[in-house]
């Protein structure tokens, strides 16, 4: 992997890392995490012409990127409390929308005044969004329900801001194609063991990847580990307090709105809810976790999203809801109040020789996914000032691959799409409209054994099946597509189903637990899954 990512790099005309036979690379600017942030350190640092490399645990946008709802922010919701995240993220709403239009729905976004909510509120609402600079515009409630009908008739005010959706995954690998592109090297499944010292400097950062330990040293290290800065500035002897916050969210079969909707109220539990892709998302909690790899869902968090659902649209409980998910918010704040939602939005570019005496070294940390190219801006930045150079960013002006053009993602273009080829090529994927060939090129372009990180790639297996028809048959491809053994394809299968089935037992009712047991026969009574044939090294990892 690594010496082909480092040819690819020497082929774009750009400085490539130097890769030696004794398992080392060199490079100017290391990054390691490989969110939203750290996707956008290394485009920047590419593009300004610093050989780069990022280094990855898992795949691309498998941390706190993955694992949100997808709302592209217009600030709205940090008018009143957090005035300057606000700003930063009506910013980067108008900057994205020029630069990664295909990454985004424009769904709009409204706020809504509900029974449960403080009338003055929207008063105070307006106020800050003309403060920060966030276009609003205040609608009749019979206009309000009738561009979304399901909303609870007894709203009493309503807002319209420019929210919008987002697909993270997309644009993390959009961030990635066009870093390779200016010569970065990109290693997911590379997880760093120790950080290198030279005295006060830090060097670089021993990996560990599927070949091995490698050694890559740098001339900086840029920490873009999200929730888990503080343990990558730990190994590197700083110090770096983050707060994971832990926030839910619940997903149902289908839209239920076509329009982010928002109650008008300082942030609070379930308070929003998203249209994403074919779904809607009911979020989200905010609490502080020890942990960010280790923290539990409860049945009463749960309860209290389909009940926060209820005030938005009534008759939300009775949906068919798909899955509950969570991830961890890097909160980052010296003196942090005790609640994580009174903790900052904004980030925070730390230069750990001001701060500990370790030179070399910074930390981007806080910030929102929208505000993923300014925190990347201003963490380059700061690595130049480290250089001893001064380059100009030009992520703010260079769209990234297949986006400039101002057209937006719609709802229908997939269905739209396969209409065009519906004779022609098999359909594997029903419930996202996932063709054949679009995975057989996304297994080759990613030279992914993990059926899940394709899921990523294509949505394959999230609709409301689960994976339950799609899962084999993506198997079969995955298999005949690459060179991995019997045993192998059967793994990938297992990983998936365990993936899919993760927090669905506290959920399932109606025609969403008719279809779990349905999958469950397929998988177990069909197929035998427990006892597909692994090699005993397959065996463990399942």
């Amino acid at each position: 992997m690594t010496s082909a990512a480092i040819s690819s790099a020497s082929a774009a005309g750009q400085p490539a890392p130097a890769g030696r036979a004794d398992g080392r690379i060199d490079c100017d600017v290391l990054v390691i995490g490989g969110g939203s942030t750290g996707a956008g350190v290394a485009r920047d640092a590419a593009m300004r012409g610093f050989s780069t490399v990022l280094v990855e645990r898992a795949d691309m946008a498998t941390g706190t990127t993955g694992r949100f709802h997808g709302l592209l922010h217009s600030g709205g919701r940090y008018v009143v409390k957090d005035p300057k995240a606000a700003q930063e993220c009506i910013g980067e709403n108008i900057i994205l929308r020029r630069i990664a239009d295909d990454c985004i729905e424009d769904t709009g976004g409204l706020f809504v005044t509900t029974p449960i909510d403080d009338p003055g509120y929207a008063d105070r609402f307006i106020q800050g969004c003309k403060a920060t600079g966030i276009e609003v515009q205040e609608i009749g409630v019979a206009e309000a329900l009738r561009r979304e009908p399901r909303l609870n008739p007894r709203i009493s005010r309503a807002l319209v801001v420019p929210d919008a959706t987002v697909d993270a995954w997309k644009m993390v690998w959009s961030c990635v194609r066009s870093a390779t592109q200016y010569g970065a090297t990109v290693l997911p499944y590379h997880e760093v063991i120790s950080v290198i010292r030279d005295g006060s400097r830090v060097a670089g950062a021993v990996v560990r990847g599927p070949g091995g330990e490698l050694r890559i040293r740098a001339e900086v290290v840029i920490n873009a580990a999200g929730a888990w800065a503080g343990k990558i500035a730990a190994m590197a002897g700083c110090e770096v307090k983050v707060r994971p916050g832990k926030g839910i969210m619940v997903a149902t079969n289908h839209r239920l709105v076509n329009t982010v909707v928002n109650r008008c109220e300082m942030p609070a539990d379930g308070d929003i809810l998203v249209p994403i892709r074919t779904v809607s998302v009911i979020g989200t909690t905010d609490t502080l976790v020890d942990d960010p790899d280790d923290w539990p869902i409860s049945r009463q968090e749960i309860d209290e999203m389909l009940t926060a659902g209820e005030n938005l649209v009534p008759g939300f409980r009775e949906s068919r809801t798909l899955r509950v998910w969570g991830g961890v918010r890097p909160l980052f704040q010296d003196e942090g109040p005790a609640e994580t939602r009174d903790v900052t939005r904004a980030h925070a570019v730390l230069d750990h020789r001001a701060r500990d005496g370790v030179e070399a070294f910074l930390t981007i940390t806080g910030g929102k996914f929208c505000t993923y190219r300014l925190m990347a801006q201003d963490a380059v930045d700061a690595a130049c000032g480290v250089l001893g150079t001064s380059r100009p960013c030009r992520t703010a002006d260079e769209p990234l691959p297949d986006s400039g053009e101002q057209k937006f993602y719609r709802i229908g273009s997939r269905l739209a799409g396969r209409e065009r080829t519906l004779h022609d090529e098999q359909l594997i994927c029903e419930c996202e409209l996932v063709r054949r060939g679009a995975l057989e090129e996304a297994i080759a372009r990613r030279g992914a054994a993990s059926l899940d990180d394709i899921r990523r790639a294509l949505r394959l297996g999230m609709g409301p099946c689960q994976g339950g028809f799609c899962t084999y048959r993506a198997t079969g491809i995955l298999h005949q597509a690459t060179n991995l053994s019997a045993a192998e394809a059967n793994r990938a299968l297992l990983e998936f189903l365990q993936e899919r089935w993760k927090g669905l037992h506290p959920l399932l009712h109606g025609d969403q637990l008719r279809q779990a047991w349905l999958d469950d026969w397929i998988f177990q009574g069909v197929l035998d899954v427990e006892h597909l044939p692994l090699a005993e090294q397959e065996r463990a990892r399942v």
